[in-house]
């Protein structure tokens, strides 16, 4: 699979995709895989190709896992634009398989002292993923469970290209960070509206556009600053399956 499949990699020049391919091993990655837990020192970073999704969670106190950021191939995860040697804060989980660009991040370093227009590039993006993480953070405390259920089934969509959701109802609730009895009620009302359906061990969107207007402004707020400062790098929305 090119690097080009992750749309960050695919805005750099020519030149910069050059140095990232001599130094990038594509690996494939199972769902569930765990790139980074807490504390770990990062050695490399990963840029998901294709459909391929990460997810930072962070636990809590209570046990409850919640998740903070997705990252598709709008990005990557791990050493992007800090130097030496670091530990990671929160675990790092593939959450839809798929291939991943992994480049260590002396290699990546060594890149970056190369090339001003890739250090210039990835810092963009470190402030689009800040931006999401801070968007992340107000939708959790201000908006209904509904509305960030559909908001986070649109954003499993935009960055797969597929209508299909991996997702067991545990690990749904977990990612709102609610119980799983809660979280199947959210489900049953979608259901209900004929928006999606499930199926063993995931989630179908049945209609992108109707689950669209059942969730929050979120993910319009961080497309809207990508656009602004990385234009044409977040997932975009055409990609979706048709309802």
């Amino acid at each position: 699979m090119p690097l080009e499949d992750n749309n960050l990699i695919a805005a750099m020049s020519r030149a910069d995709r050059k140095l990232l391919d001599d130094a990038a091993e594509i690996l494939e990655f199972k769902a569930g895989k765990v790139l980074y837990e807490p504390g770990d020192i990062v050695k490399s970073a990963y840029f998901p190709l294709g459909g391929a999704v990460v997810s930072f969670l962070v636990q809590m106190d209570e046990g409850i896992v919640v998740e903070t950021t997705m990252v598709g191939r709008e990005g990557a995860v791990g050493g992007i634009v800090s130097q030496g040697k670091i530990a990671a804060y929160a675990r790092s989980c593939v959450m839809n398989a798929g291939s991943f660009a992994r480049i260590a991040t002396t290699d990546l370093e060594e890149a970056k002292s190369r090339s001003p227009s890739l250090r210039h590039i990835l810092t963009r993006y470190a402030d689009c993923l800040v931006a999401q993480i801070f968007q992340s953070v107000a939708c959790n405390a201000t908006h209904k469970v509904e509305a960030r259920a559909a908001k986070w089934l649109i954003a499993s969509v935009e960055r797969t290209g597929l209508n299909d959701v991996v997702m067991t109802q545990d690990q749904f609730a977990s990612i709102l960070g609610v119980g799983r009895s809660y979280a199947s009620r959210q489900i049953q009302r979608l259901k209900g509206e004929g928006l999606i359906r499930t199926r063993r061990g995931g989630i179908v969107v049945k209609d992108y556009e109707g689950l669209r207007r059942h969730a929050c402004s979120c993910n319009d707020q961080v497309r809207a600053h990508f656009d602004q400062v990385l234009a044409g790098v977040y997932p975009d929305a055409t990609l979706a399956p048709p309802s």
